[in-house]
C-alpha cells in the first residue's frame, strides 16, 4: 500500500482520478466526486447523499443516474422496505480513494508521507472499505456459492436492508438477506445474516438476529418459518457462539475457511 497506491511517484496513485476523467459524460467532475464522496462516507440513500451535499434530492438525481450508467455506482433495493434503495461504489479503487486518499490529498502529494498517512488511515480503511466489501463478499457467497441445503433452499436473490422495529422505535440493519423462490405464496426468507470483518462474534450477535427475525415475522412480508441465522466473521467466534451453533440447527457460523473454501469460478 505504501510502496504503490499511496506513493505519488507511481501511476496507481492517480488512477482513481483518471477513471473519472475518462468518462465522457462526467462533465462537472467536482459534483460527481462529491456524490461519490458522500457515498464513501456512509450516506447511501438518495436523501442522505443530498443532505450531505446540502442540496435538494432532485438536484442530484442526474449525477447519480450518470454514475450508475458509468458503472461507478450501483443501486440496490432494500430487502425489507418497498421503494427504498441504497447506493454503493462499485469500483474498489474509487471507494479506497474517497475513503482514504481524498481527505488527506495534500499530505499524500508530498513524497515520503505515505507511511504516516497509512498509519493514520487504517481504522478508516477497515470501517469504510474493508467492512462494506466483506459484507458484499458474504452476499455473493450466499447467492452463488453456499450449499442450498445449508440455506434450506435455492436463493432467488440476496440483498440487505433495514428492518423497522416500531415497539422499540428503532431500526436494525441486516447485512445479508437471502430470499427464496415464492412459488405463488409469500416468499421464504431463507436466511438473515450479520457480517463483521474485524470483530470476534458472540452470542449477542445471534440474539440480535433472533430478535430481528421476530420483527420481520410480525410484518408478514416473508415466510420466516425456516429462516436461518448466519454469522460471518473475519476473525472468528467465541465459545458461546460456537455452543449456540452446535445446539441450534437454525444458526450457522461462517468463518473465512468456510467462506473462501467454497468459492468457485
Amino acid at each position: 500500500m505504501i510502496r504503490t497506491v499511496l506513493n505519488p511517484e507511481t501511476p496507481l496513485f492517480r488512477e482513481a482520478r483518471y477513471l473519472l476523467a475518462e468518462e465522457p459524460d462526467l462533465r462537472d467532475t467536482a459534483l460527481y466526486l462529491s456524490v461519490l464522496g458522500a457515498v464513501a462516507e456512509g450516506n447511501t440513500t438518495r436523501g442522505g447523499i443530498a443532505g450531505y451535499l446540502e442540496r435538494k434530492a432532485t438536484d442530484i438525481a442526474h449525477p447519480i443516474n450518470v454514475l450508475e450508467d458509468a458503472g461507478l455506482l450501483q443501486r440496490e433495493a432494500d430487502a425489507f422496505r418497498a421503494n427504498r434503495s441504497t447506493y454503493r461504489i462499485s469500483e474498489p479503487l474509487i471507494a479506497f480513494y474517497h475513503a482514504v486518499m481524498r481527505p488527506v490529498w495534500p499530505q499524500l502529494e508530498r513524497p515520503g508521507n505515505a507511511a504516516r498517512v497509512w498509519q493514520a488511515s487504517r481504522r478508516r480503511f477497515v470501517a469504510n472499505v474493508l467492512g462494506p466489501h466483506f459484507e458484499q463478499v458474504c452476499r455473493e457467497w450466499a447467492l452463488h456459492h453456499a450449499d442450498p441445503d445449508l440455506l434450506g433452499g435455492l436463493p432467488a436473490h440476496v440483498g440487505h436492508g433495514v428492518v423497522n422495529d416500531p415497539p422499540t422505535r428503532t431500526s436494525h440493519e441486516v447485512d445479508v438477506a437471502v430470499v427464496g423462490v415464492a412459488d405463488g405464496t409469500k416468499p421464504p426468507l431463507l436466511a438473515i445474516g450479520e457480517a463483521k470483518w474485524n470483530d470476534t462474534m458472540g452470542i449477542a450477535h445471534i440474539d440480535r438476529l433472533r430478535h430481528i427475525r421476530d420483527v420481520i415475522t410480525r410484518t408478514g412480508r416473508y415466510d420466516t418459518s425456516r429462516t436461518k441465522l448466519l454469522c460471518f466473521s473475519g476473525t472468528g467466534f467465541n465459545d458461546k457462539a460456537r455452543r449456540a451453533a452446535d445446539t441450534s440447527p437454525d444458526v450457522e457460523l461462517v468463518d473465512l475457511p468456510k467462506l473462501y473454501g467454497t468459492l468457485r469460478p
